[in-house]
């Protein structure tokens, strides 16, 4: 079973231009779609599409229109009563799959509100191979939120604790990556870049992201999983780096395809996949997220026939 928790969902409106976006002007919509989203809730759903056991922890308000459209996934979810109400982002996608977004705060949880989130992923997590903590964190709870809800899992799991994939940014990311030695984390390239202090912006950038990594890796995170977007992903561990490029495909939406990847990566290591083909499945899966509209989830038949190439570089 994988377990995610999102403690920032949010209720992702996607709109399709006819032609590119024109700030100032007005412009008619080609269709628009509405999903339930937050990382975690994503990796979720495509966990779930593939037939695999999983359980997505997430606050959530008892009159959230949110819910309703959480249940149409399908996805054995638990919520935490919550008082406030999930927040909504807004993705603007062109012809060209030029994505524009815009992400609304979410709810301010309370100290007793986010207590029972951790509670609430202790109790899911019993069982679980992975716990995935994905996304942004709410107002109300501190930068070391995620640290707080890994070392709970562990002390009362023990050695029978899942293993624990993080995908956030910022402070968040530091603090895990500085005090909670995660099993996995999946930052992209300007991600990791923020969480060294460096830029990316010259020279070879797949060199550039294993040199960080490998800063990290294995000392505070035992394996990084780094997605670089149209160049595809790396993925450095304690064994080697190795890194991947993506099949051709033809880009709808972007949004949630980094999620995609990241499930596509523990559905790979739930089956015992080598590294390199846990790697290639992260790929495929991402990019089978950004040839599909809006924030959905894909399915194994979503899956690109081709496949990119991967390498062994270290």
């Amino acid at each position: 079973m994988i377990v995610t928790l999102t403690a920032n969902p949010s209720l992702d409106r996607t709109i399709l231009l006819e032609y590119p976006l024109e700030p100032g002007a007005v412009q008619t919509a080609a269709s628009q779609r509405e999903d339930a989203g937050g990382k975690g809730i994503n990796v979720a759903r495509v966990v779930a599409a593939a037939g695999v056991e999983s359980t997505a922890v997430l606050p959530l308000a008892q009159d959230d229109p949110f819910d309703a459209v959480l249940r149409r996934t399908g996805v054995p979810a638990r919520r935490v009563v919550v008082g406030g109400r999930a927040r909504s982002n807004v993705t603007i996608t062109d012809p060209a799959g030029i994505t524009t977004k815009l992400n609304l705060p979410g709810a301010t949880l309370a100290s007793d509100e986010a207590a029972a989130v951790v509670d609430a992923v202790v109790s899911a997590s019993e069982g679980a191979r992975w716990l995935a903590l994905a996304g942004s964190l709410p107002p109300g709870v501190g930068d070391a939120f995620y640290v707080e809800v890994i070392r709970a899992v562990r002390a009362a799991h023990g050695d029978a604790a899942p293993r624990v994939a993080v995908d956030t940014s910022g402070p968040a990311l530091r603090a895990v990556v500085d005090h909670a030695t995660p099993d996995l984390i999946k930052p992209n390239d300007e991600e990791l870049a923020e969480l060294a202090g460096v830029d990316l912006a010259d020279g070879d950038l797949v060199d550039a992201v294993i040199t960080i990594a490998r800063r990290i890796v294995p000392s505070k995170v035992r394996a990084a999983l780094i997605t670089l977007g149209p160049a595809g992903a790396v993925l450095v561990d304690a064994d080697g780096a190795w890194v991947g490029t993506p099949p051709r495909i033809r880009v709808a939406s972007t949004v949630g395809a980094g999620d995609s990847s990241l499930a596509g990566f523990l559905l790979a290591e739930t089956e015992g996949a080598p590294p390199d083909e846990r790697l290639r499945q992260a790929i495929r899966y991402g990019a089978a997220a950004a040839s599909l509209p809006g924030t959905q989830a894909p399915r194994p038949a979503d899956l690109p026939r081709g496949d990119g190439r991967i390498a062994r570089l270290a």
